[in-house]
């Protein structure tokens, strides 16, 4: 994985975006030395996307095993929807 700082990524941003989306290049950006955030190539994200939903529905489907579960019109009414 490439990491540069955010002021090369502001002045090279459509260089890096190319890279990320035509080479698969994953790319950290950081400043003072920390990682800020990254640009992923789309299937990537779209991967992430899967693993959450999946792991979003196993924690469902164990919570509904074990009687813990809320209905809809209550959690509306607890945040105020």
């Amino acid at each position: 994985m490439t990491v540069i700082k955010v002021s090369e990524f502001r002045s090279d941003i459509s260089d890096y975006a190319n890279k990320v989306a035509y080479t698969g290049e994953r790319i950290c950006v950081e400043r003072n030395n920390k990682p800020l955030f990254a640009i992923v190539p789309i299937d990537d994200m779209k991967l992430l996307e899967q693993l959450e939903d999946q792991m979003d529905l196993e924690l469902a489907k164990e919570a509904l095993k074990k009687g813990k579960f809320v209905s809809f019109d209550s959690l509306k009414k607890e945040l105020g929807l």
